[in-house]
């Protein structure tokens, strides 16, 4: 069976529509932003310990660091080792952005009799594809039968009735139920004996950015007590990171604040887009600081957008950046909407 592709392996082309340039007196780069701000849309890629819910965890980074609010990234069973994102103040509006970026777990699967290894692997590869699952009892969401992505299931070895492999699926899967389906095609049974996840959209376990709670501490205290900015790098990205699988379009100056107060995204206002965008995708507006603006969904493709000269090319999901952030040039008045210059 044909392997998806995974969020992670799209490759995308930027299109460019229009030259403009950015104000430095408006915005900052991501990674420049001052102290405050950089905490307040940051993000960590967490690594998160057995033991702990998910919950707990985010808990305890929201008390080390004083913050206001927090979010997190996909909940991880108290068992569940691996990484949480977890995201600070104005970024907990990203985290939705998550529920299209994937997941990747490696999972010891413990089958309840022998099984010959060519069988395994050729029934983990027949789940290479959109499967039907209903979430288990001890869930969070309402049983109901849905389906979900399994982008590929790589078999990695058996050692005796412990299956290992690794899994890349869409959010939302539950490989406790996956294993427990495995076992009955297998018509021996079985169980998820162990779980880590190795990645969540762009955050991964081999990336320089993932921290442990230890570290949130310690690099939290330092910061306190020297008051460097740069020690905040040390384990907080800007929550664009969080945001980079998702096909993006890139606005003018002109055109921010109008997004800001909820207004669509119309054609004059766009410098550059992804290639591969389809009508009714979930995108990301940023600016040509890299800044994101708002989650959108697309209301025309890619070369739609490109031949455009008037209308809307995308709607609001979410707006992500604070408004005044840059000046407002649109008109405003009782009957009319913001419209981008």
């Amino acid at each position: 069976m044909a392997r998806s592709t995974p969020p992670w392996e799209i490759n995308r082309e930027i299109l460019t529509k229009a030259e403009d340039s950015t104000d430095p007196k408006y915005g900052h780069l991501p990674s420049e932003r001052p102290a405050k701000q950089y905490i307040q849309y940051g993000t960590i890629n967490l690594d998160k310990p057995a033991g702990p819910t998910s919950h707990e965890v985010a808990a305890w980074v929201k008390r080390i660091m004083k913050v206001n609010a927090i979010g997190h990234g996909g909940t991880l069973d108290p068992k569940v080792t691996g990484i949480l994102p977890i995201t600070l103040e104005d970024s907990t509006k990203v985290v939705q952005a998550f529920l299209y970026t994937g997941k990747e777990y490696v999972c010891v699967m413990k089958l309840h009799k022998d099984a010959p290894e060519p069988q395994i692997k050729e029934v983990l590869s027949e789940f290479e594809d959109e499967i039907y699952q209903r979430p288990p009892l001890r869930s969070s969401v309402k049983r109901q039968l849905r389906t979900r992505r399994i982008y590929y299931i790589d078999y990695i070895e058996t050692n005796g009735r412990n299956v290992l492999f690794k899994v890349g699926c869409e959010a939302g899967t539950y490989i406790r139920k996956l294993c427990f389906d495995i076992g009955e095609i297998l018509g021996v049974g079985g169980h998820m004996q162990e779980l880590r996840r190795t990645r969540s959209g762009s955050f991964t376990e081999t990336s320089n950015s993932k921290v442990t709670l230890h570290d949130v501490a310690y690099w939290f205290g330092e910061w306190e007590s020297k008051k460097d900015e740069s020690i905040l790098h040390k384990f907080i990205v800007p929550m664009e990171n969080a945001l980079v699988l998702l096909p993006k379009i890139i606005v003018r100056d002109s055109a921010v604040d109008a997004l800001c107060h909820g207004a669509n995204l119309t054609a004059p206002g766009v410098c550059q887009v992804d290639s591969g965008i389809v009508k009714g995708s979930i995108l990301t507006i940023f600016t040509l600081k890299g800044e994101a603006v708002a989650l959108g969904k697309a209301l025309a493709s890619s070369e739609e957008i490109m031949d455009l000269k008037h209308g809307a090319v995308a709607g609001l999901e979410r707006v992500l950046m604070l408004r005044g952030t840059y000046p407002k040039v649109w008109k405003s008045g009782k009957t009319h909407e913001p419209q981008q210059q």
